[in-house]
This record gives structure tokens, C-alpha cells and sequence, in this order.
């Protein structure tokens, strides 16, 4: 089984990652927290977002990659967006690129092809998508949603309902999160108000795929951050000097850095795995399609393993560097800070790990 990045997903995402080395910058991300964290910390009073770097994705193609043709995408698949949020994770990106782009425009997509349609509320929405509209997704009755503040719609799933509602169909909250740029929002929608998308069985299974591709692009992101954090943490013990010598070269520090290497190695082929097979590839167990099981036990192994080397490598981090690299002066902090809310976002790692036992054990 083959589920490796091809030259082409590979060219796409080395393009991502040089357009946002040029348009979001730890200063860029710095000036988006907003709400009493951002006040707090004085970083930034924004609103979550990147506007510059979200118009050039936009301008890529990057938010319509699994929007149809016939609604103005690319019509790729899975296995192309998450190389694309490592990139956006590398430089801790507020913007909902996963959310919109991965998990509600696929979801669109299903809806509109039910019927075959090529116009209709969803199909309406799949081409705003792919134009820029934030659409961003809420599990629960009453969601934390991030990047809630602007969006311009929510899918909101419950245990047996599908509905997509506009900002004036919901009450919300603003919500405050260790990371002051995630824009947290909390949903209660209005009630009999939005469109219904799907109910009953439908909608709960269409809940189940959606959580794990969020869950997914979740781990993508995890390695775009603990890569990011690693690159400083070397450079700054490279410079760093102690008895005349960089603090890099101690055996100790390099163990710790090899060790945190290690964990993001050892987590990317989990997260390609995971992402080939929700988008319909081979699994390695049967040789055939994989089923939903294997699927989302894929999602688990994939989520487990980049939320505990999101852990290990914020600890290294933050242990090489000292108590600065906490300080609100310190870019690091800015990465830390998303990547311990993003490992417990849509499932932290003992619960994935539970999920990968039962699968196992059967219990």
C-alpha cells in the first residue's frame, strides 16, 4: 500500500509554504488574538485571523481542493489537503483552512450529490467555499467553535441532525482559550431555525466521517507546529552559549532534541495513513477499500501519536529555551500555546487510544 505524498500534492504544499512564509508571520499570528487573553497578554486585539494569508489560499485554490468542478474547485482529495495543513500548522495559522476546506466542503459535497444537483442551498455554499466564505463546523448541542467570531455560516452536528445556519440563526458566546487567536465561540442554535442538511442514520454517519477528518487535520497541523517549534528550539541552542560553547552541543540537549525528532517521524506516515484512507484508499489489512472501522481506527493511531508529540515537543522546547520561551516576547509560546489545544481538540490522546483498543480487543 502506497500512501506516500505524490509529486504533485508534494509540489502543492511546498507552494503553501512559501506563500505563507511571506503573508503570516509569528507577528502576524501575535496581532490576531483577540478577547481577554489577548488583552491580557497585550499581544494583539484581532479577531482570529490572517486576512492577507487566507486571500492568497484562496487565490491557490487551496479552500476549494475537495469542491467539485462544477462548483468552482479542484476536486482532489484528502490526501492532498493534509500536507497542506502541515504547512499552514509550520507557521500556527489561526484560520479555519482545515475546518472550511476539509471537513464541511466534502461534507457539501456529499449533500449536493445526493440528488445530483448542481444548484441548491448546499451546492450555493460549496461555491462560496471555494470563492473564500468561512464555513466552520460544531459538534454538540452546544459547540466551542473555533473561529466562530467570523465565520460566515456553521455546519453544527447533534446525535441525529445535520443543519447549516447562518450567524443571525444562532446565539453565540465568545469563549476564551489558552490560545488567543483561536477565536472560540460558543453555539447554541435558535431553535427550527438554519437548514436541515440530514437526520437519523444519515446525519449520524455523516457526523462520523466529518470528526474524523477534523480529528485528522487536527494531527496535520500538530506536525506542521512541533516541526516548527524543533527548527527554533535548534537554532536557539545553536546560538545559545554556556562555558564557552553553544548549549546545542551538550550530549543531553541533543538526546532531548532527537528524542522530540523521533516523535514527529514516527507520527507523519499515521497521518498520510489516515488521510489516504479517508479519501477511499487501500487499507493494508484487507488489500480492498478500507471500511469505516479501519478508517477511523487509522484516525485514532494517527490523532494519538501527534497529540503526544505535540506534548514531547513543547516540553523540549520549552526546556531548551528556559522560562523566556513562555513569555509573551518568545515566538514559541505562540506555538505551544495551539498545539496543547489542538491535542485535545476532537478527541485528545487517551480517548483515541481507547477507541484503537476497542477496535483491537473488541471491547
Amino acid at each position: 500500500m502506497r500512501f506516500a505524498p505524490t509529486e504533485e500534492h508534494t509540489e502543492f504544499a511546498d507552494a503553501v509554504r512559501s506563500l505563507l512564509a511571506d503573508t503570516c508571520t509569528p507577528a502576524d499570528v501575535a496581532a490576531s488574538w483577540g478577547g481577554e487573553v489577548g488583552s491580557h497578554t497585550g499581544l494583539g486585539s484581532g479577531d482570529g485571523r490572517v486576512r492577507p494569508a487566507w486571500d492568497a489560499l484562496v487565490e491557490m485554490g487551496v479552500l476549494g481542493l475537495l469542491v467539485p468542478e462544477q462548483h468552482g474547485g479542484l476536486q482532489m482529495d484528502f490526501d492532498a489537503l493534509a500536507p497542506i495543513v502541515e504547512e499552514c500548522g509550520r507557521v500556527a495559522l489561526p484560520d479555519p483552512v482545515g475546518d472550511t476546506a476539509g471537513v464541511v466542503a466534502p461534507l457539501l459535497a456529499t449533500v449536493a450529490g445526493q440528488g445530483g444537483a448542481v444548484s441548491g442551498p448546499a451546492a450555493e455554499w460549496l461555491s462560496r467555499i471555494a470563492s473564500g466564505a468561512t464555513v466552520v463546523s460544531g459538534f454538540g448541542a452546544a459547540p466551542l467553535v473555533p473561529s466562530g467570531r467570523t465565520a460566515d455560516a456553521f455546519v453544527l452536528f447533534t446525535d441525529d441532525t445535520l443543519v447549516l445556519v447562518e450567524p443571525d440563526d444562532i446565539e453565540s458566546r465568545p469563549e476564551d482559550s489558552v490560545d488567543g487567536s483561536r477565536g472560540l465561540v460558543r453555539v447554541e442554535p435558535v431553535s427550527g431555525a438554519g437548514l436541515e442538511l440530514a437526520s437519523g442514520d444519515v446525519a449520524a454517519a455523516m457526523r462520523a466521517v466529518s470528526f474524523d477528518r477534523a480529528a485528522t487535520l487536527d494531527a496535520a497541523m500538530l506536525l506542521g507546529l512541533c516541526s516548527a517549534m524543533l527548527d527554533m528550539t535548534v537554532e536557539y541552542v545553536s546560538e545559545r552559549r554556556q562555558f564557552g560553547v553553544p548549549v546545542g552541543s551538550f550530549q543531553a540537549v541533543k538526546h532531548h532534541l532527537a528524542d522530540a525528532g523521533s516523535a514527529i517521524v514516527f507520527a507523519r506516515p499515521l497521518v498520510a495513513q489516515a488521510a489516504h484512507l479517508l479519501s477511499g484508499g487501500h487499507s493494508a489489512l484487507s488489500g480492498g477499500s478500507a471500511t469505516v472501522g479501519e478508517a477511523a481506527v487509522a484516525v485514532s493511531m494517527a490523532k494519538s501519536r501527534a497529540s503526544r508529540a505535540a506534548q514531547l515537543v513543547s516540553e523540549t522546547a520549552l526546556q531548551c529555551h528556559g522560562a523566556i520561551g513562555y513569555t509573551v516576547e518568545a515566538d514559541l509560546q505562540l506555538f505551544m500555546k495551539r498545539s496543547w489545544a489542538l491535542a485535545r481538540s476532537h478527541g485528545d490522546e487517551a480517548m483515541h487510544r481507547a477507541r484503537v483498543r476497542r477496535h483491537l480487543l473488541g471491547l
